[in-house]
């Protein structure tokens, strides 16, 4: 277990995120980890984030203008991310795939890339990285064989095959 010594927020989730990077081996470079830390700050005392009809909100955010639709659409990818990353048996409890929540959020992140080297075009291609690092933050797997499996064949989730190997002791 961890020991979190920092004295300020932003201090604890980094030291979190750190932890958890090294958790499920992933090393994220300094703009997605700090895109990560903020996101986590800004949610924190946000619990209706669970309760969002995510594709209402997309397509809601398609049919806004330029600056809205850029808000609105970043809002839908850091809550599919947060979804994905830290509720993930919420997901299947309501019989939703984590896929789901990734196929949507990197659809929003890439709608608002301008270039294909941003910052929203990097957080699409390395949502999945980023939900398994946030799914790394609790010391203890959350996910179950299946979940796992299915996370780590459809969307090469490192640290679903990581979960697998600790449940079956061999490659699957």
């Amino acid at each position: 277990m961890s020991l979190l010594t920092s004295e300020t927020p932003l201090g604890l989730w980094h030291e979190v995120i750190k932890s958890a990077e090294n958790r499920c081996a992933i090393v994220l470079n300094d703009d997605l980890e700090v895109y990560l830390i903020s996101l986590l700050m800004r949610y924190s005392n946000k619990p209706e984030v669970a309760q969002q009809v995510f594709a209402k909100n997309y397509l809601e955010a398609l049919h806004r203008h330029d600056r809205q639709r850029h808000l609105y659409l970043q809002t839908v990818g850091d809550q599919c991310l947060l979804y994905a990353g830290l509720f993930p048996q919420q997901a299947e409890r309501h019989h939703v795939k984590v896929t789901y929540f990734v196929d949507l959020g990197r659809a929003a992140y890439s709608t608002i890339s301008k270039t294909a080297n941003d910052l929203f075009w990097i957080l699409a291609l390395q949502f999945v990285a980023l939900m398994d690092v946030l799914q790394s933050i609790p010391e203890k797997p959350v996910l179950l064989p299946l979940e796992a499996y299915e996370q780590w064949k459809k969307l090469d989730s490192q640290r679903a095959l990581q979960i697998l190997r600790e449940y079956t002791k061999a490659l699957p």
